[in-house]
C-alpha cells in the first residue's frame, strides 16, 4: 500500500512539472543568451568597476597624503592647522587613530557630518595627527560609473536577446515547417516536400536544418517511388490474372460433377475474389476512386447487407439522441462503398470471431462485435495490414483493409478495439445527412468496446 505522504508529494511534484512552452528551442536559446549575457555583462562590469574605484581611491589617498604632509610640517614648526585637521580631531576612525598612534601612516574613507570624507593620520607625540579630504566627488563619479554600467549592460541584453530570438527564430521556423512536411508524409500526402533553397542551389551554404530538410525530401521521394512501383505490380498482377482466371471458371463449370469438381470451382472462386480484392486495393492506393454520394436510411440499408451475407448476425437499434428512431436516421454515404464496408466487417467477425455476432446502430454509428479472442495487437497499434492475419492463419488480411480504404473514400471514420470482457469491436461512424428544415442533433452511441483477428 502507498503511503498517503508519498501519495501527496508525488501530487505535488506533478503539479509543479513547467508548462510545454518552455520546452521549445526559441524558450532554450533566449534562456541560454540571457544566462551569457547576464554573466558576461557582470564579469565585465566587476572589472570596470573595480579598476576605476582602484583608481579613484587611488588618487584621492595621494590627495589626502599630501595634505597630511602639509599639516605635519605645520604641526612641526607650531603653525596653526588647516580647518579639517588636527590631533585626533573628532569623528576619526578608531580603527585609524589606533593605527596613527602605533607610529604608522594610514588612510581610510569614511562618513563625517553626512558626507563621504577621505581621512589621512600619522603618528604625534603618541597620538594621532589627522586631516581629512573631501571624498563626495569620488563617491558620486563610482556611483555614476555603476549606474552607467547596469544601464548599458540591460541595453546590451536585451539587444542581443531580441537579435538573437530573431536569429533562432528563423531556424525554428525552418525546423517547424520539416516537422510539418514529415507529419504530412505520415499521413500519405508522398507529394509533400520541403524544398528548402539551400539544397537546390549549390552556390548557397547548407546548414544543418538544410540538410535534414534536404534527407527527408531524398527519403520521401525514395518511398514514393517504391510505393508506386508496389501499387504498379498488384495492379499489373491482379490484370494479369483475371483473363487466365476467367478461362479458368469457364473451364471448371465444363468438369463432370464430382468431389473434385467441387475443389477446382471452390479454388477457383477464391482466387477471382482475391484477384478482385487486389485490384480494389490498387484503385483505392492509386485514390482515382469517384463517390456517388446520396442520401439513404441507414437501417433498411444494413438489414440488407446482413441478409445479403448469409450469417447470423444479430442486429440492434437505439434511439439517437434527439430521441429519433433509428430507421429514420439518414447519411449521405455511398451506398454501394458502405455495403461493401459493413460486409467485409461482418465476414471478418464471423470468421475470425466467435458467435454471437451483434450489429448495433445508433444514429450514425454502426458497430460489429463478436466475442471472439479479438483483434491482434499490431492492428489495434498500426491498423489492418495486407497479408497478415494472426489467430486462425486464413485469409489474406485484405477484407479490413478494403473497409479502411473504403471508409476513408465516403468520409467515414472506422475504428478498431476490443472489449474488456472478450471480442472484438469494429466502430463505424457515418456523416449524418442534416435536414435543412429542422435541427438535426447528431447522436452518438454507447457500443463496447473490444478485440479481434483480421481477414
Amino acid at each position: 500500500m502507498r503511503r498517503r505522504g508519498a501519495g501527496r508529494h508525488g501530487t505535488r511534484r506533478r503539479g509543479l512539472r513547467a508548462p510545454a512552452w518552455t520546452a521549445t528551442l526559441t524558450w532554450k536559446s533566449a534562456v541560454f543568451i540571457t544566462v551569457m549575457c547576464c554573466a558576461l555583462a557582470a564579469l565585465l562590469s566587476v572589472l570596470v568597476h573595480s579598476a576605476v574605484t582602484r583608481q579613484t581611491v587611488d588618487q584621492a589617498r595621494d590627495k589626502a597624503l599630501s595634505r597630511l604632509e602639509d599639516v605635519t610640517a605645520a604641526y612641526e614648526t607650531g603653525e596653526a592647522l588647516p580647518p579639517g585637521s588636527g590631533i585626533d580631531p573628532p569623528g576619526l576612525p578608531a580603527s585609524l587613530r589606533a593605527l596613527a598612534a602605533g607610529g604608522d601612516r594610514g588612510t581610510l574613507v569614511a562618513h563625517h557630518n553626512g558626507r563621504p570624507v577621505m581621512w589621512a593620520a600619522a603618528p604625534a607625540d603618541g597620538r594621532a595627527l589627522a586631516t581629512e579630504v573631501d571624498y563626495s566627488q569620488s563617491a558620486r563619479t563610482i556611483n555614476d560609473l555603476d549606474g552607467a554600467i547596469v544601464g548599458s549592460s540591460l541595453l546590451a541584453t536585451g539587444a542581443t536577446l531580441l537579435v538573437g530570438a530573431f536569429a533562432v527564430t528563423r531556424v525554428t521556423r525552418r525546423l517547424h515547417q520539416t516537422a510539418r512536411v514529415a507529419g504530412r508524409i505520415s499521413a500519405g500526402d508522398l507529394d509533400a516536400r520541403v524544398g528548402d533553397p539551400r539544397t537546390t542551389d549549390p552556390s548557397r551554404p547548407q546548414d544543418e536544418v538544410a540538410i535534414v530538410a534536404g534527407a527527408l525530401d531524398t527519403m520521401a521521394s525514395t518511398l514514393q517511388r517504391k510505393l508506386l512501383t508496389e501499387q504498379r505490380f498488384t495492379a499489373d498482377v491482379a490484370h494479369e490474372l483475371r483473363t487466365p482466371l476467367t478461362g479458368l471458371s469457364a473451364a471448371a463449370e465444363l468438369l463432370p460433377p464430382g468431389r473434385p469438381s467441387e475443389l477446382v470451382r471452390d479454388r477457383v472462386r477464391t482466387m477471382r475474389g482475391l484477384t478482385e480484392d487486389l485490384l480494389e486495393i490498387s484503385r483505392l492506393d492509386a485514390r482515382t476512386e469517384q463517390v456517388d454520394l446520396d442520401v439513404h436510411e441507414l437501417a433498411p440499408l444494413v438489414e440488407r447487407v446482413v441478409r445479403v451475407s448469409g450469417t447470423e448476425t444479430e442486429i440492434r437499434s437505439g434511439r439517437t439522441a434527439a430521441g429519433r428512431r433509428q430507421g429514420h436516421v439518414q447519411v449521405e454515404t455511398d451506398k454501394r462503398r458502405l455495403e461493401r464496408v459493413l460486409g467485409n466487417l461482418i465476414t471478418n467477425a464471423h470468421k475470425h470471431g466467435r458467435p454471437p455476432v451483434v450489429l448495433t446502430v445508433d444514429g450514425p454509428v454502426v458497430t460489429v462485435r463478436d466475442h471472439g479472442p479479438g483483434f491482434p495487437d499490431y492492428l489495434l497499434a498500426d491498423g489492418p495490414q495486407r497479408f497478415r492475419t494472426e489467430g486462425s492463419g486464413k485469409g489474406h488480411g485484405l477484407g479490413l483493409t478494403i473497409a479502411v480504404g473504403q471508409a476513408e473514400v465516403i468520409g467515414a471514420d472506422l475504428t478498431f478495439s476490443n472489449a474488456q470482457d472478450g471480442g472484438a469491436v469494429a466502430r463505424l461512424t457515418l456523416p449524418e445527412y442534416v435536414r435543412l428544415d429542422g435541427e438535426v442533433t447528431e447522436s452518438r452511441g454507447d457500443p463496447e468496446s473490444g478485440p479481434h483477428h483480421e481477414e
